[in-house]
């Protein structure tokens, strides 16, 4: 829960924070992309960078679990989360 991570896309105009928990903390626009004819572009590029950081908490959130695990041995291809 303590965990934050960092997610962008389109080199950095789009950027998002999300907690451990996938709970969405921030959002951050380059005011650049804030044009009325734009408006799918800007989703589009919100949605990668909300993907971006879900993919880097869940490899972090799976690295802590194998931590945790002290080196139990897993079936192969279990996911924890």
């Amino acid at each position: 829960e303590a965990v934050e991570v960092d997610g962008q896309s389109g080199g950095g105009l789009v950027r998002v924070t999300l907690s451990g928990k996938m709970t969405l903390k921030t959002l951050k626009i380059d005011p650049s992309l804030l044009k009325a004819d734009e408006g799918e572009i800007l989703e589009d590029l919100i949605l990668a960078a909300h993907q971006d950081a879900k993919g880097k908490a869940e490899r972090i959130l799976q690295e802590k679990m194998q931590e945790a695990a002290g080196g139990l041995p897993l079936p192969p291809g279990l996911k924890l989360f």
